[in-house]
């Protein structure tokens, strides 16, 4: 087992390798020049739409757009949030979180492109519900289906790792260190929990994540934003050690730039997950009358993801001085909101672990139930996939599993390679479906301006 372990661990190390990354920020800024950088210019009309109640109702699709934004949120949204961040500074020094920026910039146009293809290529299955993502515009777009299928194929067994049995395990070891929990009441907890919410299907993961994404996510950036307001005399030299060593490296041994660069973008990308091609599967349920209607919504994702709450984390362990103190990576981010906030800081840190992590369980149950759901259409078989994946939680919770998390892992980083093909072969399609929105929305703006007029004259 050993053996198995290390070959999978260094299988891992090669497929999230520099070849893999140049290409996921790559296919980002490609889309970034072709959309002629639609992420800035349209950004505040996506956020508009994002907290916006004016959305067609009666448009395909299974959920409400914003709820559809909040599972893939749910997904996101988890141990890589507070762990993944402390790990790149610790080990990349202050200067990834720049890089895990810039990747995160670009990476909005990366879940622009894949919420586009999502919505367009998108079908209904046998229930009437959407079923959409990377197999559906590998087949249909790209006519590709055997892409389509190793898709499947990646995530559906993926989702048990990153979206299951790593988060469990977070939750299980927060709640044991914190409060003296027992592995198998965490576990127990969480597999009731994950029955009540995922046996429901798409609509009851929504309206839980609709409900729940926010609140968690306000809860860690309220905490963050405190400790910088109060100790504002320390932002302007974090900012500066984080933009002076993105170009020097010499924050950590040996001053090596790549390494720096290296671990920023891995960080970024693994949190937001733009190019995994998981995230359009949720956009793909969204009920929506145009794909660039729901694609501008998405994308905010990757914003509030990593722009926002990875960035709390991130300078605010760079603002504590605690990265380079050898503390352990997990316990990091604790520490650095304990130097701030005393022994508020630590639990803080373990509550929003713990409600980052059961986000996560939920929305990838979703993506892997619908990339099993490619294989084998059975409604049966889709609903035993669940009820194995409930299961499975307790045994992430109460179990060491390092072959089967490496595993996860080296499936996680296949998965993108044949997403990533599909943006690219597609990206005309993407461009072409982008130029349709905004002559829509140059339409609904007139629309707009007309009726306010004839409101004046009124």
């Amino acid at each position: 087992m050993e053996q198995v372990q290390a070959f999978l661990g260094k299988l891992s190390d090669i497929i999230w390798g520099p070849p893999l990354l140049i290409l996921l920020v790559g296919t980002g800024i490609f889309l970034t020049f072709r959309l002629t950088f639609i992420q800035f210019r349209l950004l505040p009309y996506s956020l508009k739409q994002v907290f916006s109640r004016n959305h067609d109702k009666k448009a395909d699709g299974d959920i409400s757009q914003f709820q559809a934004l909040m599972t893939a949120m749910a997904a996101t949204v988890g141990v890589g949030n507070i762990v993944g961040v402390a790990s790149a500074v610790a080990t990349g020094g202050p200067g990834a979180i720049f890089w895990m920026w810039v990747a995160g910039l670009f990476g909005m146009a990366t879940k622009y492109g894949e919420a586009v293809l999502a919505v367009k290529y998108r079908v209904k299955d046998a229930n009437g519900q959407m079923a959409g993502g990377p197999m559906y515009y590998l087949e249909h777009g790209l006519k590709q289906k055997w892409l389509g299928v190793m898709f499947a194929i990646f995530g559906a067994f993926a989702a048990f790792g990153i979206g299951n049995g790593t988060q469990s395990k977070a939750i299980a070891d927060a709640m044991n260190n914190a409060f003296n929990v027992p592995f198998w009441v965490t576990g127990i907890a969480l597999v009731i929990f994950g029955a009540l919410v995922i046996l429901g299907g798409i609509k009851s993961i929504g309206k839980v994540t609709a409900f729940f994404v926010p609140i968690m996510a306000l809860f860690y950036f309220i905490a963050g934003a405190i400790i910088i307001i109060l100790n504002f005399d320390l932002v302007p030299a974090a900012f500066g050690l984080i933009f002076s060593d993105a170009f020097s490296g010499q924050a950590i041994a040996g001053g090596a730039i790549g390494t720096v660069i290296r671990f920023g973008v891995a960080r970024g990308l693994f949190s937001n997950e733009a190019g995994l091609g998981s995230a359009p599967i949720a956009a793909a349920a969204a009920k929506t009358d145009m794909p660039g209607r729901q694609a501008l919504i998405s994308m905010t994702q990757v914003l509030f993801d990593t722009l926002i709450i990875c960035s709390i984390t991130g300078v605010t362990i760079v603002m504590s001085g605690q990265w380079n103190k050898g503390i352990d990576k997990g316990a990091l981010t604790g520490e650095a909101f304990g130097y701030f906030l005393g022994g508020a800081g630590p639990m803080i840190v373990t509550i929003g672990l713990i409600f980052f992590a059961s986000s996560t369980i939920l929305g990838w149950s979703y993506y892997g139930e619908k990339c099993f759901q490619y294989l084998f259409p059975n409604p049966k078989a889709v609903f035993t996939y669940r009820i194995v994946f409930v299961l499975f939680i307790f045994v992430g919770a109460t179990a060491t599993l390092d072959v089967v998390w490496t595993l996860a892992d080296v499936l996680n980083g296949l998965m993108a390679i044949p997403n990533l093909i599909g943006l690219l072969g597609l990206s005309g399609v993407i461009v072409m479906e982008s130029k349709r929105f905004q002559a829509k929305m140059q339409e609904e703006k007139k629309e707009k301006e007309k009726m306010q007029v004839d409101s004046d004259l009124n």
